[in-house]
């Protein structure tokens, strides 16, 4: 099964438009009781957070898991830093990769694989402002090509 694939719970689409995604890894996430309940649920979201590595580990900060409303006294803190899995040798290769100026690690999407919760992490690098505009020109001059494309299907 190829990353990324398994039922979408959210996407960081800001990701796309701040940063160019140069590689992803696929990363558990460690959870506490009731946060499974609501990642299954869909109330979860990816657009502030962030990764980041320290002491060898990587760690997830800044994404927002909702309380559960059955979990009364279980329920967790929304935005507490989250362990991420992966293994030793992609840790390795990303702190070397991190460590160039402007890559940093950014949360692309959580889904649902096999019953476990899952996050595929970027290594992005910062667009700069002339490049957002480039990719808006691109997307709509995508755009006009498939609207002019779909009114001539319609003659």
């Amino acid at each position: 099964m190829p990353k990324g694939e398994g039922k979408t719970v959210a996407q960081n689409k800001k990701a796309y438009h701040d940063y160019f995604i140069e590689e992803t890894y696929e990363a558990g996430i460690v959870l506490q009781g009731t946060e499974i309940k609501a990642i299954r649920a869909g109330r979860v979201n990816l657009k502030d957070a962030f990764a980041r590595i320290q002491n060898g580990e990587v760690f997830l900060y800044n994404m927002h898991v909702s309380p559960y409303e059955q979990g009364n006294r279980y329920n967790h803190d929304p935005l507490r830093t989250r362990k991420l899995l992966l293994h030793k040798k992609q840790i390795s290769k990303l702190i070397g990769e991190t460590k160039e100026e402007g890559y940093s690690l950014v949360p692309v999407k959580l889904y649902l694989k096999n019953g476990y919760a899952k996050v595929l992490i970027g290594l992005a690098r910062g667009k700069k402002k002339y490049d957002k505009r480039e990719d808006l020109k691109k997307k709509e001059a995508k755009r006009d090509i498939e609207r002019a494309f779909r009114d001539r299907q319609k003659i």
